[in-house]
């Protein structure tokens, strides 16, 4: 189908803003030569490439990003005529615009030459700028064959010639490359066929090649027990999800080592979706007993391989009915594929409970909201919206494609006069949405459906990174109604300007080909965006959640008549010439390309930290304050003293000099010399902590040898300098504070408490933060901006580890009342932390399925407990006091359970541990069969009070147990608590704790219940020789009391279980001191942060996917 007709052949006009006549933009910029190198946490160099030209305002981070991952490293051109690599960005930002150009330029995008070199300058300027960024497969394909001639076989790949509409084969790899980022494809129930299951999992694989991601909505796939056509019955869904997991695992993003980014959606009456809920938590069962087996517990090691499910993101799609029905209490059908009828039901508060217990339990599923997407669906002509990307930014019809591209938008802030730069942001968005239209013409596509429908409705992908970092530099707390009218007045004008520059291209070029089917419904979300825009509650039409418009009380005038502006004009001009795009903007996590513009903040997320890490040319770190804060301490009207003693308070001072107790005149005291003492000042600019500093590697053999040091205490990877020196905890923690900072502003010198909301982040700040944004602050962020977009919003909203599966429940549905398209949400540690065993969680749906029995029973269940067995009457009796709403009858029973005194002489163990320094006595006694009865602990070097609360602590547990309180209920309740001393563990099994009670109940769960799952090194079965008495060097090899046979157990380590590192001369200080520093921040934010598979970094969350800082890699889509 060729375009619509066009209104006039006059093409696009472009007016300089950033550059200006005469001048390339390519000279507006000064440029350095760095070296980028990249190290894995041992010190290896993993990638080193020298004489990187850059923009001088370039961090290194984006430097290795562009070196690394964008560069292209074979087939281009070189001075002496033979064929490189990239090695100036000055070469990238040529290719990707000049192809833009040349593409528009064919195809009678511009008015004239002279606009199309405006085009290209101010395209140039805005790359080299930082100003915004395409997605990740455009830095990979675009302008590789139109610059370098670079060529290569075809790939099964289509696209529509736009000169004739007509549907063509490619010729070649990289004529037209593929510049999109985002997928959605669709699976016909069939096995083999075109269209089919099996044809799915060869359509994906040409998407993950060049680096991009697909969704998949499976509810065609007839649900198991379902008849077959030829006899027989249906297999079910899972089983052919297990074959697309194992797919899409054996093949790596973009030829790279990025794992494939896939999306699994299932309709809520699909009649497997109990089993879809849950697919993921019996899968981690089996990664904790191959854990337990001793397999390594990596993300990339052989357990998680071993199993399903880990090579996709999944979501439910709830329709409002389903909403309804739960409110009744009500049953929920679910329906066979094949017929359409009701194959059972279950009740809809079981099936909710589940989906909250899953995503409480491993993260998934998440929430996709039926009703709310298909409400605002601009062309439901061509189906409904079933699925969306990986990253749940973009939805639209099955078989088409989105580009993304993301507006930095610290770019278009004046900070002087607190401004935003409205007229800049509106010219960026026309200038980029051009951008992503030209995209579309000249991609190709891995499939003929795909590329009919990518040409037949257009879509695109605008949005935008950096506001939570913009927010805090204007003295504004992210979770505030200031806030979320700035974030939905940004956003409003966004769109209205693509949806105008859109109807604009309409006008010369003609609308999209399924506009005038679609052109109601269109026109109709058209005016619901703008009626939002001007919070006209009651301009909404065909909408049954009420959108949260800007509220004019809380957004800056400015800003609110902009966006009004921007959507009065994308309706009028929609009216006048259609939309040449079905859709224009999204929020995509911008994982890797945030790092590449040198964003603090990704997509709509705030900021994760208030100190960071700056990466330095060669590999080395510094820690620096995250320049949003000072700034943002300048806005509140604080003075540069002021400023900069908060500012010291946070990161540290970074030198002993004034130090309390640790400083240059007690260490000379001390016996340190001059040179030695400023060997240690060169190492506090890097340094997590004061103890990182104070070891053989900073000051060498010779001076701890003087001191009277042995070679076998310094070089233990435990060994406390500062506490040898004689220093105390609570002296060394003081410094710590004065030297490396708190990581936090929590608690420092000046600051009101009425401003620490502008600082607060994502996670809590350092050892002692205790702030965070609530998970309501960041479902209300997006409820700001969801009726100003096409599309959604990628982004994962955090939660503490303690976080129960009511709030999980609370946020998912609290998403849905405020107008969400979709809801992911993660709770910190949920890798680690699993409920009870496999045993207690086929009990409770045990007890379910009966209680739902009884209801469709409409006779008395009379129970003789005198024919009941001892386990049966205890079931039967548990059931009972559960289900009463007599409390006093549960206290009752509870005086019928008698003490169970422990012999007089009775076996246990002692067991010494230290935890970061401070070193502890876990003591047990045990009843004559070897359970559990009673615990002490002994701590030294403590103070009474906190001896006594641990001493009256392990009182009130033996007395627990003795009453038969089961160990389990004890270990679930305390492990991963988080309090100081934490951190790194000197013992044989267990290698760090975020507590002494999570290192005691960690410790107490192998030795007695077997739960080899929650320590991180497993017992060597080694047999000591006779007499041989194990020594306090803590080998790996040496037997702990009480070896028992581990169990399948419900909770997993992600972490690696590799023993403790000895210290080798081999070791170099400097450089790499910084990167320990870089991977002890990372974890302090967030526990159970996967390793990066490039450089072997912990990475932090971006997004529903983690990116790596030490290297710019993205585990998930960019």
């Amino acid at each position: 189908m060729a375009p619509t007709k066009k209104q006039n052949r006059k093409g696009l006009s472009f007016t300089r803003k950033f550059t200006q006549d005469g001048v390339s933009p390519f000279d507006m910029f000064q440029y350095d030569y760095r070296s980028s190198v990249i190290k894995n946490p041992n010190g290896e160099v993993v990638f080193q490439l020298d004489d990187v030209e850059v923009p001088r305002q370039w961090s290194q981070i984006a430097t290795d990003i562009l070196a690394q991952k964008y560069f292209r490293k074979a087939g281009v051109p070189q001075a002496d005529g033979s064929l490189g690599r990239e090695t100036s960005v000055k070469q990238v930002a040529h290719r990707l615009a000049y192809c833009w150009r040349m593409w528009g330029e064919r195809y009678d995008y511009f008015a004239s030459t002279e606009d199309a070199q405006v085009f290209y300058d101010e395209l140039v300027y805005s790359i080299l700028n930082q100003s915004c960024a395409p997605n990740s497969p455009q830095w990979f394909n675009t302008g590789l064959h139109e610059v370098y001639g670079v060529t290569g076989k075809p790939q099964g790949h289509y696209y529509v010639d736009q000169r004739d509409g007509r549907l063509k084969k490619s010729t070649s790899a990289y004529e037209r490359p593929q510049p999109h980022a985002c997928f959605i494809l669709s699976v016909e129930d069939d096995l083999v066929n075109e269209g089919g299951i099996m044809d799915l999992w060869v359509r994906e694989a040409r998407i993950f090649k060049y680096g991009s991601g697909v969704g998949t909505n499976f509810s065609s796939i007839r649900g198991e027990g379902e008849k077959l056509s030829g006899g027989g019955t249906s297999s079910g869904l899972m089983s052919f999800l297990k074959i697309g997991d194992r797919s899409a695992g054996a093949i790596k993003s973009g030829g790279t080592t990025r794992r494939a980014a896939k999306m699994v959606c299932l309709d809520l009456d699909h009649p497997d979706i109990v089993e879809f809920v849950n697919w993921k938590v019996e899968e981690e069962k089996k990664v904790a007993a191959l854990i337990a087996a001793g397999y390594s517990s990596d993300y990339e090691g052989e357990a998680y391989r071993t199993v399903s499910g880990q090579n996709s993101n999944n979501s439910v799609r709830i329709p409002n009915a389903f909403f309804k029905a739960l409110a009744e209490d009500g049953e929920w059908a679910l329906k066979a594929r094949s017929t359409g009828n009701t194959m059972r039901t279950v009740k809809a508060k079981a099936l909710w409970d589940q989906i909250n217990y899953a995503a409480w339990r491993c993260a998934d599923p998440g929430t996709q909201y039926d009703t709310t997407i298909n409400e605002w669906h601009t062309c439901p002509e061509g189906g409904p919206i079933r699925a969306s990307n990986p990253c749940s930014e973009y939805m639209f019809l099955d078989n088409t494609a989105c580009n993304l591209a993301s507006v930095n938008l610290r770019k278009f802030f004046d900070e002087q006069e607190n401004l935003f730069d409205v007229p800049g942001f509106e010219y960026t968005c026309r200038l980029w949405t051009v951008v992503l239209e030209i995209s579309v013409l000249m991609a190709q596509f891995p499939s003929k459906e795909v590329a009919q429908l990518s040409y037949d409705y257009r879509t695109l992908g605008l949005g935008y990174a950096n506001i939570g970092s913009m927010l805090m530099v204007n003295g504004i707390p992210y979770d505030s109604e200031a806030a979320r009218g700035i974030a939905g007045a940004i956003t409003a004008i966004m769109t209205g300007v693509a949806y105008a520059t859109s109807a604009e291209m309409a006008g010369n070029l003609g609308a999209f080909p399924r506009y005038e089917a679609n052109k109601t419904h269109m026109l109709r979300v058209m005016r619901n965006h703008r009626a939002a825009a001007y919070d006209a509650n009651d301009a909404y039409e065909g909408l049954q959640i009420r959108p949260q418009g800007i509220n004019a009380a809380h957004c800056p005038d400015y800003l609110l008549k902009a966006a009004t502006r921007a959507w009065d004009a994308a309706v009028r001009l929609g009216e006048q010439y259609g939309y040449r795009n079905a859709q224009t903007t999204v929020i995509a996590p911008t994982g890797t390309i945030g790092l590449v513009m040198d964003c603090d903040t990704t997509g709509v997320e705030p900021d994760f930290a208030l100190v960071k890490f700056k990466k330095l040319s060669g590999g080395g770190y510094f820690k620096i304050i995250n320049q949003s804060v000072p700034q943002a301490l300048r806005t509140l009207k604080y003075t540069e003293e002021e400023i900069g003693t908060i500012v010291n308070y946070a990161k540290g001072h970074a030198t002993l000099k004034g130090a309390p107790y640790i400083n240059e005149e007690t260490l000379a005291a001390k016996g340190l010399t001059v040179a030695e003492i400023q060997q240690l000042n060169n190492a506090m600019a890097t340094a997590f902590e004061i103890r990182f500093a104070f070891n053989v590697f900073t000051l060498g053999e010779a001076c701890l040898q003087r001191l009277g040091f042995k070679p076998e205490a310094y070089n233990d990877f435990n060994w406390n300098m500062l506490e040898a020196l004689g220093f105390s905890e609570k002296e060394i923690e003081a410094a710590n504070i004065y030297v490396c900072g708190t990581m936090t502003v929590e608690g420092a010198p000046y600051l009101k408490d009425a401003h620490l909301p502008v600082f607060d982040c994502a996670n809590k700040c350092g050892q002692i933060g205790r702030r965070y944004i609530h998970a309501h602050g960041h479902i209300r962020m997006m409820a700001a901006a969801q009726p100003f977009l096409s599309g959604a919003i990628s982004k994962t909203i955090n939660l503490p580890n303690e976080a129960t599966v009511e709030e999980i429940a609370d946020s998912y549905k609290l998403s849905w009342e405020l107008g969400l398209k979709a809801c992911a949400l993660y709770r910190d540690g949920s890798k680690l932390s699993q409920p009870l065993s496999n045993k207690a969680d086929t009990a409770t749906k045990t007890e379910g399925e009966k209680e739902t029995a009884e209801e469709d029973t409409p006779q008395a269940a009379i129970i003789d407990l005198g024919k009941l067995t001892i386990d049966e009457l205890l079931e039967e009796v548990n059931h009972r006091v559960q289900n009463s709403a007599d409390t006093s009858l549960k206290r009752q029973l509870a005086m019928i359970v008698e003490r169970r005194s422990l012999p007089a002489k009775r076996r246990g163990f002692t067991q010494k541990a230290k935890i970061n320094g401070q070193t502890l006595f876990l003591r047990t006694g045990e009843y004559s069969d070897g359970t559990l009865g009673e615990i002490f602990i002994d701590m030294a070097k403590e103070g009474a009070t906190m001896r006594s609360m641990l001493n009256c602590f392990a009182i009130a547990v033996s007395i627990g147990l003795q009453y038969g309180v089961p160990l389990e209920e004890f270990v679930e309740k305390f492990v991963f608590t988080r309090f100081e001393p934490a951190g790194m563990v000197q013992h044989p099994n267990i290698k760090s704790t975020t507590s002494i009670i999570d290192f005691m109940f960690r410790a107490l769960a192998y030795e007695y219940l077997g739960r080899a799952d929650l320590v991180h090194v497993l017992d060597r079965h080694k047999e000591p020789a006779p007499g041989e008495v194990p020594d306090e060097d803590w080998e790996d090899g040496t037997p702990t009391i009480g070896e028992r046979k581990p169990e399948l157990s419900d909770v997993r380590v992600v972490g690696s279980a590799a023993p403790v590192p000895v210290m080798d001369s081999s070791y170099r200080p400097g450089a790499q001191a910084g990167l320990d520093a870089v991977n002890a921040a990372a974890k302090n934010m967030q526990g159970d942060a996967p390793a990066c598979n490039v450089c072997g970094h912990i990475t932090i969350r971006s997004g529903t996917c983690y990116k790596c800082l030490n290297c710019g890699n993205s585990l998930g889509c960019s």
